[in-house]
């Protein structure tokens, strides 16, 4: 038998052998492009899914829930969905760390959103720095949060501050109660130490004196003898910093005293079991929120009513939405995440942080965001955005302002 060499050099020639490679290095190439892009774009929440912030945890999962499907139902971004990834926290700030370590080194999250609790979102902070990954805070206000010091900053908050917060709380004050001689009552961590540089400042700011500054302990159950010292100096108001169980605490000890004063508090008591802590008293704290469901609500507010009732049962009406700054700051901290990635046109970590102070004209529930961000200043909202509430009935409710 011969072998016939011109028959095989024609059948298998190179630029023929070539083109065909060609072919099949595109139609691969095709395919992991597409498969790429059908791929979601994961956000990481990092929350307290339990415990007793864990009404706070669940807020933030359904405001993010809500903003993010709406995003998928218009066709995600840049072609592709957006897909939320939690863990829980424990409002523990090793629990929180190693959290946010998962989303970014196994899960691959494009930007973290999260923090809760000041103490927890701190020890976050220089990890997501180190990292390059976008870090958005939708509740914990430390000041130092987002005025962290890093060189390269990739913390960004769509929440309360708490220097802007105190300067409301001595305002408040003020103009409610005639407030002159303020006692701070305040948690003994991180958070506490910011408001308690916070407020002094302010009330420097506003020509008034404490009469005094106590700490108490997370997990203190008697807070008589800080509250004691308070009243024997004078104080007429209390400025109260503390989470749902230490400000439930404060209250019980005020009602073992028999003493009544006014208390003006930041949103911590806001995050959870805090009426059934604290008992019939909790409805005598009057705290800050940056959003409430009730009133006259604007088109974007509709809208997301409309889709918390149609997928949570147990929301009937404004009341069952609790704590509302949970939902309101996720929802809007989604949106302006979302905007940022288109603005970037990627969902590359760095790429996004960049596009964060790009984003323009984002719709929130708790107002319109237009270039809310700079590279000195990565707080979104400030004291102008601020509403007081008190509990009613175990719902957190406006409260009118003189």
């Amino acid at each position: 038998m011969r072998y016939n060499s011109t028959s095989s050099n024609r059948a298998f020639s190179r630029p023929s052998f070539l083109r065909g490679m060609m072919g099949v290095a595109f139609a691969a190439t095709l395919s992991v492009s597409a498969a790429h892009a059908a791929e979601p774009i994961k956000i990481g929440l990092v929350t307290a899914l339990s415990g007793q912030s864990a009404r706070a945890g669940e807020a933030l999962t359904r405001g993010a829930t809500i903003a993010i499907d709406e995003i998928n139902a218009k066709g995600g971004v840049l072609g592709r969905q957006l897909e939320l990834v939690r863990r829980d926290d424990e409002s523990n700030p090793a629990k929180g760390l190693i959290a946010a370590r998962e989303l970014i080194q196994r899960e691959k999250v494009s930007a973290v959103l999260g923090g809760l609790d000041t103490p927890v979102a701190l020890a976050i902070v220089p990890f997501v720095n180190n990292s390059k990954m976008p870090f958005v805070v939708p509740w914990a206000a430390g000041t130092n949060i987002t005025q962290n010091g890093a060189a390269d900053n990739y913390v960004f908050r769509v929440s309360a501050k708490d220097s802007e917060v105190d300067k409301a709380i001595v305002q408040f004050a003020r103009k409610t109660y005639g407030t002159k001689k303020p006692g701070l009552i305040l948690v003994n961590n991180p958070w506490g130490e910011s408001n308690e540089h916070g407020l002094k400042d302010a009330m420097k700011e506003a020509g008034i004196e404490p009469a005094g500054i106590e700490k108490f302990e997370g997990n203190d159950v008697d807070v008589v003898p800080q509250l004691s010292r308070l009243k024997q100096a004078g104080a007429d108001t209390l400025f109260l910093v503390g989470n749902v169980g230490p400000a439930s605490q404060v209250v019980k000890s005020l009602d073992r005293m028999g003493w009544a004063p006014p208390i003006v508090s930041h949103w911590g008591p806001a995050g959870g079991r805090f009426t059934e802590l604290a008992g019939p008293n909790a409805k005598n704290v009057i705290f800050v929120q940056t959003y409430s469901f009730f009133g006259d609500l604007s088109p974007v507010g509709k809208k997301v009513m409309a889709a918390l009732q149609a997928k949570y049962p147990d929301i009937k009406g404004p009341a069952d939405v609790t704590p509302a700054v949970g939902v309101a700051n996720a929802y809007d901290s989604v949106l302006v995440i979302a905007r940022a990635i288109e603005k970037a046109k990627s969902a590359d970590p760095a790429a996004i942080r960049n596009g964060l102070y790009e984003v323009d004209q984002v719709n929130g529930l708790i107002k319109t965001y237009d270039k809310p961000f700079t590279k000195t200043r990565h707080d979104a909202l400030s004291e102008k955005d601020y509403i007081w509430t008190r509990f009613e009935d175990n719902h957190i409710m406006p409260v009118a302002q003189k």
